[in-house]
């Protein structure tokens, strides 16, 4: 299979920080691989080094087969961008701003008018498509950034946590897209900071920490990795849950994901189960369900980069 992006040793520093320490990457034409790691583990970076808008310190990279340094307008060619924050000009109308792309893309006045009808319609910004910008809302702002990266038709789309400020039926309505293109074709490097986003939409995920690679692999193996079950505690009272958070993390070594009165981690010892049980009692927690579930990414996360979890907002590299 035609390998549309391979980066091998990639480097990247700020300064004395090592933000990109040596990463390897080879992502099949037609794929989907999903970037995950902790806010400031250096998504932003790779991704910004392969559509050339950062030079790598070290290694090198190919997107499409050209070099992203010595062949970059070749590859600025052939690939679309959306990066974390909306980059459309406000000044402009939603029709302007994908009118503006068409031409510099190339394509002639017709071509390019069709284009955009063709995705003001699909984004849902139609009847919004004579408005400046300015005016739109946040989430209508995104869907423009969206649109204005597939203008044309690009065989390589890198989506840099793209959801953010969707709604969910904005965001459903993205997964869809990722995969018609996917199906069509098109190669997508996906960043985001929705684990079920990349449970959903990912062929491969690669897991960033530190500017490192320190996992690889499909969704179902990477929970296979970190045990493929998860314990989980749901305590009666929910002043509890700190208390049984610390009689797990005990137990199993992890810091344990909290949400409300659930306490979650991953597990590889079934018999961690009755020890939990005694734990809890021992401590005079009351327990409405303890049990052994499957694996979740989030559970991933948690084993492989030592508790942190993904940042709740979207800045960071």
């Amino acid at each position: 299979m035609e390998t549309a992006i391979l980066a091998e040793g990639l480097v990247r520093r700020y300064g004395s920080t090592l933000a990109v320490d040596g990463v390897d990457m080879q992502v099949p034409a037609g794929s989907v691989l999903g970037l995950l790691g902790p806010n400031g583990a250096g998504k932003t970076t790779v991704v910004r080094m392969l559509a050339t808008l950062l030079a790598p310190h070290g290694g090198h990279a190919r997107v499409g087969g050209f070099d992203v340094v010595a062949e970059a307008a070749r590859v600025r060619e052939i690939i679309g961008l959306t990066g974390q924050y909306a980059s459309v000009d406000e000044k402009l109308t939603g029709r302007e701003n994908l009118l503006l792309i068409g031409r510099l893309l190339g394509l002639g006045r017709r071509a390019a008018r069709q284009r955009a009808d063709e995705l003001l319609e699909e984004f849902r910004l139609r009847d919004a498509a004579a408005r400046p910008a300015q005016t739109y809302s946040g989430g209508m702002r995104r869907r423009l950034d969206l649109a204005a990266s597939l203008v044309g038709r690009p065989r390589v789309l890198f989506l840099d946590e793209p959801t953010t400020g969707l709604d969910p039926r904005a965001r459903r309505d993205l997964w869809e897209l990722v995969r018609r293109l996917r199906a069509e074709g098109t190669t997508v490097l996906l960043t985001t900071q929705y684990l079920e986003e990349a449970d959903a939409l990912a062929d491969r995920i690669m897991v960033l920490d530190q500017g490192r690679a320190i996992a690889e692999g499909t969704a179902a193996q990477l929970k296979e990795r970190v045990g493929g079950r998860s314990l989980v505690v749901e305590v009666t009272e929910p002043g509890d849950a700190a208390s049984a958070a610390r009689c797990i993390a005990s137990l199993t070594g992890l810091e344990p994901l909290v949400e409300g009165s659930r306490i979650s981690v991953p597990v590889r010892d079934r018999s961690l189960l009755s020890a939990a049980l005694r734990e809890l009692d021992a401590a005079g927690i009351d327990v409405a369900e303890l049990g052994l579930h499957g694996a979740t990414l989030d559970d991933v996360f948690l084993a492989l980069t030592g508790g942190q979890r993904v940042a709740d907002s979207g800045g960071g590299a």
